[in-house]
């Protein structure tokens, strides 16, 4: 995918969640203002921090896509996962104020009006969050962008989060009128649990965390299939927004001419290039009877 492809995507996803963001805000203020409903309190203030976060999301992917400068020569990829740590408190704040009001709301359940128009507007939301969804899934799948990845999850708990508050407000309309404050608490449980995985891939990335395991023995598999090379060690990945950064040493006949081995490495790092495409790649060519020298000098080998 080229750089273009990815910026223009992610930045459409962005503006997206921005969007529905603002519309389901207007449309639940009005529902709450009606209905006077726990369960859609919630879900407004649970709107209120999507919006907070989407528009930092936004602007961190918009940094995230500056190429890279004097200062900062590896790019400014890792926007994207500091905008996931600030997506994750706004989450947390959100799962705080669901469960408080939840629990005032179980201790003093208070009859809900007009809820028809509150149902009617969480259908609305429930249509509206899945539309935007599909469409992250979608970006995520080409992109593979941390920040969309975070934000999909955001707007995948606001799907349960809307499904209970219909809940909630059927139950009501029945006269069973604790299941608003209920509906908020385990909702508010459950974002809390999303706000903690959101942050935990957004803090292993700042960490620079190998790229998973099945990239890595793909990395493996692309570098011995190249012709002349024995094998490879010393591999260290990692991944800062859409780059991924690639280097290992490689194998190489003791005898090999220098134009041939910089011939092979070239090839390793095409095939890389070709499977990984936005990636920065740093091969080194080590002679095999100093790497087999090194493996009978180690302790293993010497005990």
């Amino acid at each position: 995918m080229t750089a273009a492809t990815y910026s223009r995507l992610v930045t459409m996803a962005g503006l997206a969640s921005t969007a529905t963001a603002g519309i389901l805000i207007l449309a639940k203020l009005s529902a709450w203002l009606l209905t006077d409903s726990s369960s859609m309190l919630a879900s407004l203030t649970d709107s209120l921090m999507d919006i907070s976060a989407s528009v930092i999301n936004l602007l961190a992917i918009r940094y995230s896509l500056v190429p890279a400068d004097d200062d900062h020569s590896f790019g400014h990829g890792k926007a994207e996962s500091l905008a996931s740590l600030a997506q994750a408190a706004f989450i947390t704040g959100s799962a705080l104020v669901l469960v408080m009001n939840g629990f005032s709301r179980l201790v003093s359940p208070q009859p809900m009006e007009h809820l028809g128009i509150g149902l009617w507007v969480t259908l609305g939301a429930l249509a509206l969050t899945l539309l935007l969804v599909t469409f992250q899934s979608y970006v995520v799948k080409r992109t593979d962008s941390q920040a969309i990845k975070a934000d999909r999850l955001h707007y995948q708990s606001d799907l349960l989060l809307n499904s209970g508050v219909l809940v909630a407000l059927a139950l009501s309309w029945y006269g069973w009128l604790w299941a608003d404050g209920l509906c908020a608490i385990l909702l508010g449980i459950y974002i809390l649990r999303s706000a903690m995985q959101i942050g935990y891939e957004a803090t292993q990335t700042l960490l620079d965390r190998q790229l998973p395991d099945e990239e890595r023995e793909e990395i493996s598999r692309l570098t011995t299939s190249v012709s002349g090379v024995h094998g490879l060690h010393d591999m260290r990945t990692r991944q800062s927004g859409q780059l991924r950064f690639i280097q290992l040493h490689i194998e190489l006949d003791d005898d090999l001419p220098l134009r041939r081995a910089h011939a092979i490495a070239d090839e390793v790092e095409a095939l890389l290039l070709k499977a990984f495409p936005a990636s920065d790649v740093i091969i080194h060519m080590d002679p095999i009877s100093f790497v087999q020298q090194g493996k009978d000098q180690s302790p293993a080998a010497q005990g």
